[in-house]
């Protein structure tokens, strides 16, 4: 592991041999036998007083101790009698031991560094500690020592280790300034002087070098503990990789197939660029106010720091910035603006992270289409377009300096907010890309002369492509993603949409809304198309206008789908063993106090299950339900997409349970895959900010509907679009199955249908549920308007033949209903009575009656002040006068 500037693996491997050093050095100072120097070898021959005398004036003059050492104690002198025994070798003890080599340290620094570390009362403690531990050792003054003993001659050994302390050794010695000021009394050798000043003077300093081993200890110890939390924040820090897919917290993305951006909300950037398409000057005067070293740092930027600071006091204002851009990204996509030592720490060692795994342009490409720039702006291109109405490259001069100056407070500097200070800024920007040499003084004074000119836009994407899908999927979000990420936000949703369908489907929604529902009385219409293999929504529209109703038509609106609901009727009787030849007799029943009755209350006679299901005969449907039960019924619907409740009445036949368009399409999308159940869907992926995959969609197909059934019942449907009711729907180019269906009243009008590989539905009607005036062959004539666009070019695909019927068994086992009473031939007519059904009644006479007379309101008439009109001139007829 490498921070920036230090190898940790040299680092401690310089610990340990300056720990050696102490070791040695302790048991060289310590040692009772001193070695003699080694003759011949230059490293460890004694100095001459002169080349002594030189050294020691350097070595101070580079570490000045600023302080005197306190006076010797007497209690420090160690008693003679043991001077003599130990040192008995006059000529050694005071050249030897006077050209021990100071260590060097600068005590002012110490002293900071104990504050800093804020363990002065450690150090005294230590220090007090110290003193008692050696004051056994020492002698009250006057005592006498002990006597000499004879050590005229030192081992070779020993002399070799003690020349290695005079080498290496580099601890600390705290000594007074007379010793240094004055070599000539500690380099010149004496025989005849005593050898306890010596020994005095040594012992006297034990205690501070003691002091000074615990402070390197301790210091150590902590530069060791700041160390391992570097490498503890290193080993946390995240992939830096996950900048390309990131997103801010509280944002949604929502795109299509094609990556098209459907929608987005939150703080997102909603005009990401390559960096070869941002301008240069653009990209430079972000560096020449933001970081004008950019290209010269490795994510941290000391010089800069120290220049801002300077800078910054100067002007008395923030004028320059002390992170750099790769720290500003950093801080962005990983951190949040806590003020705090661990987030600074964090945010340097990620923009080293950075620098390290992404090349410089990768990192301004990410900055710039990041950085917020104020209202509601993120990244250059967004900002170029809410203050300037402008994309990046028709962006003048000025109008760049003015966005580079925004990322510091972009609401301080908007222009929109504070034009008078903006304008300060950018020019301020402006003569920082002046002294960069990014443009000349006479560019940088015609744009400071430009005013500040605004035209502000909002901000792209407010308007949601396919609002109708969009809000589906947002409504289907939390079924695959956990709250605490939606609540967190920076998602990605990528969906299964194609947008050509789309607007195709959005156009012949609006088409049916404008052209037929103004002649057949319904003012909204729905239509989902779906892929049969995969279950894939391809298209969604849940009405016509999304400004003017939200309320998604497709997905929320539960209606009763008529008799679009009998081909699931049909389905489980197949599976059941039903024949598709099986006949059943249309005629007036009342089964339980039900009677269901057909279009225009006509029956007739005996028909095969499939004539029935292609002239939509609603009282075969009801006999096949009766046979079939109602719980298996129920249960196959259910397993085919319907996820709404189903009542077990025997209006079901007839579509009197409410369900929405998507579940019904989905539904019918099941047998097009021939018995395979595959869930309506809009989401594949969901991404986090940190561009992880948190959701993935996976739908297997399940089969719930053996093949032979659902081949049967898709022959029936075709012939309903061949021979029935959904002839409206038929395509030129290939075989369509499907089932028109109308509720109570018109109210509802529906087409449900496919080709092998895709499902469609259309709904026709009102919010407010009053009846229409159409039929559902309107659904059909616009289910072919959407598909007949929508798969050409298309592979036809053939639907499966019908297979071999005799001796067909069933899939599922029938629960036939067993009503209790039963009544035939007869209806129940307005009144509510049960009556012989006639099949040709008279039509009611209803005599004339003639109106009761009303006195007409008398309303006096309104006063009108007749207009005023000049008599025309009119010539005097002459008269011949009398005579």
């Amino acid at each position: 592991m490498r921070f920036e500037g230090l190898n940790v693996a040299e680092f401690f491997s310089n610990i340990k041999d300056t720990l050696s050093k102490v070791t040695n050095a302790i048991s060289g100072n310590s040692d009772r036998e001193p070695p003699k120097a080694a003759k011949g070898n230059k490293l460890n021959s004694p100095e001459s007083e002169a080349e002594f005398s030189t050294r020691t004036r350097d070595e101070r003059a580079e570490y000045v101790v600023s302080e005197d050492a306190a006076p010797l104690e007497e209690s420090e002198y160690l008693d003679s009698e043991y001077l003599e025994s130990e040192y008995s070798d006059s000529e050694y003890l005071e050249p030897e031991y006077a050209r021990y080599p100071i260590v060097k340290r600068d005590w002012e620094g110490l002293k900071r560094l104990i504050a800093w570390l804020e363990i002065e009362p450690q150090v005294t403690s230590l220090q007090t500690k110290g003193k008692e531990l050696l004051q056994p050792g020492l002698s009250l003054g006057g005592t006498k020592s002990p006597q000499k003993s004879d050590r005229s001659k030192l081992p070779e050994k020993r002399a070799s280790q003690n020349t290695e302390l005079q080498k290496h050794t580099e601890l600390q010695e705290i000594s007074a300034p007379q010793e240094i000021s004055a070599p000539q009394e500690i380099s010149t050798p004496q025989e005849n002087r005593a050898p306890q000043e010596n020994t005095k003077k040594r012992i006297s300093r034990r205690p501070r070098f003691w002091i000074s081993l615990g402070v390197v200890s301790i210091g150590g110890g902590a530069l060791i503990y700041g160390l391992w939390i570097l490498y503890a924040l290193d080993k946390g820090l995240p992939d830096v990789n996950d900048l390309s897919a990131f997103n801010r917290d509280g944002t949604l993305t929502i795109k299509a197939a094609d990556n098209t951006i459907l929608l987005q909300s939150g703080p997102a950037t909603r005009d990401k660029l390559k960096l070869k398409e941002i301008p240069e000057q653009l990209v430079k005067a972000f560096i020449a106010i933001e970081d004008r070293r950019f290209y010269k740092h490795r994510g941290v930027d000391y010089q800069g720091i120290v220049r801002s600071i300077v800078s910054n006091l100067i002007e008395r204002d923030v004028v320059q910035g002390g992170s750099t851009i790769t720290q500003q990204l950093a801080r962005v996509v990983f951190l949040n603006q806590e003020r705090s030592i661990r987030r600074k720490v964090r945010e340097a060692l990620l923009a080293q992270k950075i620098e390290r795994e992404l090349s410089k342009d990768q990192v301004l490409e990410r900055y710039l289409n990041l950085v917020y720039l104020g209202s509601d702006a993120y990244g250059v291109a967004d900002a170029a377009w809410v203050f300037f109405s402008k994309t990046v490259d028709k962006l003048t001069l000025a109008e760049m300096a003015t966005l580079a100056g925004l990322p510091p407070a972009p609401s301080e500097y908007s222009p929109l907010v504070n034009p008078d200070i903006a304008k300060k800024r950018r020019n301020l920007v402006l003569q920082q890309m002046q002294e960069a040499k990014v443009i000349t003084e006479a560019e940088a004074k015609q744009a400071m002369a430009q005013p500040i000119a605004v035209k502000p836009s909002a901000p792209k994407r407010f308007k949601v492509v396919a609002p109708y899908f969009a809000s589906y999927i947002r409504k289907e979000l939390p079924r695959y993603v956990s709250q605490d990420a939606l609540e967190a936000g920076g998602l990605t949703v990528e969906t299964t949409v194609d947008l050509k369908w789309q607007k195709i489907a959005e156009q012949v929604v609006k088409n049916a809304i404008e052209v037929d529902g103004s002649r057949q009385g319904f003012e909204q219409a729905a239509l989902v198309s779906m892929d049969t293999k995969t279950g894939e929504v391809k298209a969604l529209v849940g009405g016509g206008n999304f400004k003017e109703s939200q309320f998604n038509r497709a997905t929320q609106a539960l209606r009763q789908p008529g008799s679009t609901f009998k081909g699931l009727v049909y389905a489980a009787a197949m599976a059941a063993g039903f024949s598709p030849y099986d006949g059943y007799e249309d005629e007036p029943i009342i089964i339980d106090g039900y009677q269901p009755n057909n279009y225009g209350k006509k029956f007739s006679g005996w028909r095969s299950m499939s004539d029935a299901l292609t002239r939509s005969v609603n009282v075969v449907a009801v006999k096949v339900l009766m046979d079939v039960g109602f719980e298996p019924a129920i249960k196959l619907a259910h397993d085919m997409g319907i996820k709404s409740k189903l009542s077990p009445i025997y209006s079901l036949a007839l579509g009197s349970s409410e369900v929405n368009l998507l579940e019904l399409t989905n539904a019918y999308g099941t047998l097009a895959s021939q018995g395979n159940f595959i869930e309506a869907h809009g989401i594949k992926r969901v991404i986090n900010q940190r561009g992880d995959v948190i959701y993935q969609a996976n739908f297997k197909p399940k089969r719930v509907l053996d093949k032979d059934s659902a081949a049967i019942t898709t022959w029936m449907l075709e012939g309903v679009v061949q021979d029935g009711t959904g002839g409206p729907a038929a395509l030129n180019d290939r075989a369509v199955a499907g089932k028109t269906g109308t509720s109570e009243n018109v109210r509802d009008l529906w087409f449900i249908g496919y080709i092998p590989q895709v499902v469609t539905g259309v709904w026709l009607g009102n919010d407010d549920n009053y009846p229409t005036w159409g039929t559902s062959g309107t659904a059909a004539y616009n289910w072919r308007d959407f598909m007949s666009q929508a798969v050409k070019g298309m592979p036809v695909e053939k639907f499966p033949k019908l297979p071999e019927l005799e001796g067909r068994k069933g899939s599922i086992k029938a629960k036939p209903v067993e009503p209790k009473r039963i009544i035939r031939g007869m209806i129940v007519n307005e009144d509510g009575a049960i009556v012989p059904y006639n099949p040709n009644p008279e039509p009611k006479y209803y005599p004339p009656q003639e109106p009761a007379y009303q006195e007409p309101a008398y309303q006096e008439p309104a006063y009108q002040e007749p207009a005023y009109q000049e008599p025309a001139y009119e010539e005097p007829a002459y008269q011949e006068p009398g005579y």
